[in-house]
């Protein structure tokens, strides 16, 4: 079997470096590491793969919304030189233009707002649809068949339902858990979801980037504050035992702590999901550094290994999310006994 493994790498590492130059460093030494960040950035393309000159991508709807000219929609494409594939000030259209690090701008300096679906946003939207696939398709078996043994996608949802809802929900938060189940359910699975699939060759870096993990925070915060009960703000702001001298310094230290715990969720989820792309990418950028056939043996090995690595931490990562966001519901709503 390792035999069998290893002749895979060398197989996979000579594929690698036949298309090492024109593939993914046409420009120069400094290029042959520039896949990395270009991965992990939002884009206003869906780029696949390099062949030669031949660029495989899926150009994205443009919308672009001004108070002086309205609502305008363009492709990705029509802002890309058509031989190079690159964007800049050169190829713009109708006053607009997006720069080398695909920033959108106005060649006016009018002000506007970019609504464009970048690739972020369709991996967004993907996930979406796969994640209500698998709920809805387990719904309808359910439906039809009753309370039965589940089969099919329904015997796969089954378990990580009652795991979320009955290890995470009910112990975390207690009584009053059923309220949150639902949230708590769509968190994990968006999360999981996105997490896998942005494994997957070409796949965008969703809950890598920064406004996704940060959007998720924000909603938990929410959902926790408007939630908290008396006793949750009269801890913040009162906190029992206290003398009041010291709630000059205990008061501000609760307040800083309610925005800490969401920032905390935002930052682990983005830092775990981001720094485990860079570093498979990476392995993979030694091959097309030093384009030798035993560091590309031994990048495969560590790029597979650490791709199964990946795999637990995206499962890891929405678990901690949920817990911890199920953690802090229930310190909100807990109900304390008076003596």
């Amino acid at each position: 079997m390792f035999r069998k493994f290893v002749c895979l790498s060398v197989l996979f590492t000579a594929f690698l470096l036949t298309f090492s130059t024109p593939t993914f460093a046409s420009g120069g030494d400094e290029d042959k590491t520039g896949f990395i960040m270009h991965h992990i950035k939002d884009s206003h393309e869906w780029h696949f793969a390099t062949f030669g000159h031949t660029h495989v991508t899926l150009p994205l709807p443009v919308i672009i919304y001004s108070a002086d000219r309205g609502l305008d929609i363009f492709m990705s494409s029509d802002f890309q030189d058509h031989d190079t594939h690159k964007f800049g000030e050169a190829h713009g259209k109708d006053g607009y233009f997006i720069d080398e690090h695909d920033h959108l701008h106005r060649a006016d300096g009018g002000s506007f707002t970019d609504l464009s679906i970048t690739k972020n946003v369709a991996m967004l939207f993907l996930v979406i649809l796969v994640m209500g696939y698998l709920v809805l398709s387990a719904a309808s078996h359910y439906k039809k068949h009753g309370v039965r043994s589940p089969k099919g996608i329904a015997s796969f949802i089954e378990p990580i339902v009652i795991f979320v809802r009955d290890e995470i929900a009910h112990k975390a938060i207690g009584p009053k858990y059923k309220k949150f189940v639902p949230y708590l359910l769509t968190l994990f699975f968006f999360i999981w979801i996105g997490n896998l699939m942005g494994l997957m060759p070409g796949a965008a870096n969703l809950t890598g980037n920064i406004a996704v993990t940060a959007t998720l925070a924000v909603l938990t915060f929410i959902l926790v504050n408007v939630n908290g009960n008396k006793e949750y703000w009269k801890h913040v702001f009162m906190t029992p035992g206290v003398p009041i001298p010291l709630l000059l310094v205990i008061v501000p230290v609760e307040i800083i702590g309610l925005f800490t715990k969401p920032f905390a969720l935002m930052v682990r989820l983005f830092v775990a999901i981001t720094a485990g792309h860079i570093v498979i990418l990476a392995f993979i950028a030694l091959v097309f550094i030093f384009e030798s056939y035993a560091i590309g043996v031994v990048s495969t090995l560590m790029v597979t290994f650490l791709n199964v690595i990946e795999l637990l931490v995206a499962t890891i990562q929405a678990y901690v999310f949920t817990l911890f966001t199920a953690m802090y519901i229930g310190g909100a709503v807990a109900e304390h006994e008076h003596h």
